[in-house]
C-alpha cells in the first residue's frame, strides 16, 4: 500500500506535448507510471509518447479511465487546468507549474469547494516537485533514481530539500514509502497535516520526516496535529536559519510576515509537539535514523 498513487494508478498529463510535459512524462512512463493519456487543447486525435492525445480532460476520462493528472500547462492557464481537472471527475491532480499569481490560486480553492468533501478533488502543489512511490510510480519531476523503497514518508515544501534526504538516507540504506512534495507557494492544494493524516494511516509508513521553511502557519499547524493525532515518530528540518524578516527567500511563500514564522520559531514549535529537529540539511538522513531506532519508537 502507498498514499496518493501505485503503479495501477491511470495517470493523464496536461500539457503533454509541450517540452517539459514531454520530457516529464517519458521519465514517468520509463519509471513505470500508468500514463494513459495526455491533453493539448487543439490536438485531440494525435499520439504522443504512444499515448493518446486529447482536447479536454473530460474527454480524455472519459476514453481512458483516468483518475490522476499530472499539470505541467504555462502560468497564465495552469488554474484553469486544475479547474478543468477538477470538472471532469480527477480524484489526484498534481501541479509542478511555477509561477501561478496567487490570485489564480484564490479563484482555485475557492472553486474547488463548490464540490463536498468526500467528493473534492486532492491537489498537490503548485510549483512543487511532484509524488513519487519509490519502486512503483511517480507523477512529476524528482530524480527518481535516488529514492530507495521503504517505510518512511516524506513531505516537504522544497523539492531539491527532498531531493536531498532522499539521497541522504539512500546511502544510510533507509528506504521512502512515498514522498510528497507540497510545494513553496502562499498558497497550495494540500498541507503538512494533510499529507501526515495520510501517513498516519498508511500501515507501511513507519515514520515521517518533515521539510519545511520560514514563512507560512503550516508548520505550526502540523505541530498541533503531530500533538494530537500522530502515533508515529516525526523528525523534520526547518530551512532559513539565517534568513531575515520581511525578505522572499526562493519560494514565493517564503517571506517571515509574522511571529512563529522563522525556521528557528518553527523548530521550536515542532520540538514542543515530540519532532526530532535536524538543525542543518547535512543531519537529515541521521536525523530520521535517530528518531527511527529512539527507545520510545522501537515497540
Amino acid at each position: 500500500m502507498t498514499i496518493l498513487l501505485d503503479e495501477t494508478t491511470p495517470v493523464l498529463v496536461q500539457g503533454l506535448t509541450g517540452r517539459s510535459g514531454s520530457f516529464h512524462a517519458g521519465e514517468m512512463i520509463a519509471y513505470g507510471s500508468n500514463v494513459v493519456g495526455g491533453i493539448t487543447p487543439g490536438r485531440g486525435g494525435d499520439v504522443h509518447l504512444d499515448r493518446p492525445v486529447f482536447d479536454t480532460v473530460k474527454a480524455a476520462v472519459d476514453a481512458t479511465g483516468a483518475r490522476a493528472s499530472t499539470v505541467f500547462v504555462p502560468p497564465p492557464f495552469a488554474a484553469d487546468a486544475i479547474m478543468e481537472a477538477a470538472d471532469a471527475g480527477i480524484e489526484l491532480c498534481v501541479c509542478i507549474t511555477d509561477g501561478i499569481p496567487a490570485q489564480d490560486m484564490i479563484r482555485v480553492k475557492r472553486y474547488m469547494r463548490r464540490y463536498p468533501k468526500d467528493q473534492r478533488m486532492r491537489l498537490i502543489g503548485p510549483n512543487c516537485a511532484g509524488v513519487i512511490s519509490p519502486g512503483r510510480a511517480m507523477m512529476g519531476i524528482m530524480p527518481h533514481h535516488i529514492y530507495q523503497a521503504g517505510r518512511v514518508g516524506v513531505v516537504s515544501r522544497s523539492g531539491t530539500l527532498g531531493y536531498e534526504a532522499a539521497a541522504q538516507m539512500k546511502s544510510l540504506g533507509i528506504g521512502i514509502s512515498t514522498s510528497v512534495g507540497i510545494g513553496g507557494d502562499p498558497i497550495n492544494g494540500s498541507s503538512f497535516r494533510d499529507i501526515l493524516a495520510l501517513f498516519e494511516a498508511d500501515p507501511n509508513t513507519d515514520i515521517v520526516l518533515m521539510i519545511g521553511e520560514i514563512g507560512g502557519p503550516q508548520e505550526a499547524e502540523a505541530a498541533d496535529f503531530v500533538r494530537t493525532s500522530m502515533s508515529k515518530p516525526v523528525a523534520a528540518y526547518v530551512a532559513g536559519l539565517a534568513a531575515p524578516r520581511g525578505r522572499t527567500m526562493g519560494h514565493a511563500g517564503a517571506i517571515i510576515s509574522a511571529f512563529g514564522e522563522t525556521a528557528r520559531e518553527k523548530s521550536e514549535i515542532l520540538a514542543d509537539a515530540g519532532v526530532t529537529i535536524a538543525m542543518t540539511p547535512s543531519e537529515m538522513g541521521d536525523t530520521v535514523r535517530l528518531a527511527r531506532n529512539h527507545p520510545s519508537n522501537m515497540g
